[in-house]
């Protein structure tokens, strides 16, 4: 998958994400950009939860959203 497909692609997400995680702000999806591995990252630090609990959530949530997909890092 090339950098276009995921960029394109995280903006029609950025939606969904938001709804599931709404402590992100504007400046984390900047910063997340596609990237699976921010994200986690990123969940973990504004909803105060562990490492293993954010990355169970995308997980979760990945399965939920069939069509998504991020840039792995």
């Amino acid at each position: 998958m090339n950098k276009d497909t995921v960029e394109g692609n995280w903006k029609q997400l950025k939606g969904k994400v938001k709804e599931q995680w709404g402590k992100l702000t504007d400046d984390d999806f900047d910063v997340i950009a596609g990237k699976r591995d921010q994200l986690v990252g990123r969940i973990q630090e504004r909803h105060g939860i562990s490492r293993d609990e954010a990355e169970k959530q995308v997980k979760d949530w990945e399965g939920r959203n069939p069509n998504s997909f991020f840039e792995k890092v």
